[in-house]
C-alpha cells in the first residue's frame, strides 16, 4: 500500500484509530531522534579513541 492509498483512507477511521496512529506517528519520530542523538554520540566517542590510538601509536606508548 502506499502512502497515497493509506492517507485517502484516514478521514474513514474513527477519531480513536486516529488517534491511535498519530501516537504511534509521534512515538517513532521520537524514537527516530533519540536513535540519531545515539549515534552520533557513539561516533564522537569513537572518533576520539581514534585519535587516542592514533596519538599513542605516534608516541610508541604501544
Amino acid at each position: 500500500m502506499c502512502s497515497a492509498e493509506i492517507i485517502s483512507e484516514i478521514p474513514k477511521l474513527s477519531h480513536e484509530a486516529r488517534r491511535e496512529i498519530m501516537r504511534f506517528l509521534i512515538e517513532a519520530v521520537t524514537e527516530s531522534a533519540i536513535l540519531a542523538e545515539n549515534d552520533r554520540r557513539a561516533l564522537e566517542r569513537f572518533q576520539a579513541l581514534d585519535q587516542m590510538e592514533s596519538a599513542d601509536e605516534k608516541n610508541g606508548s604501544r
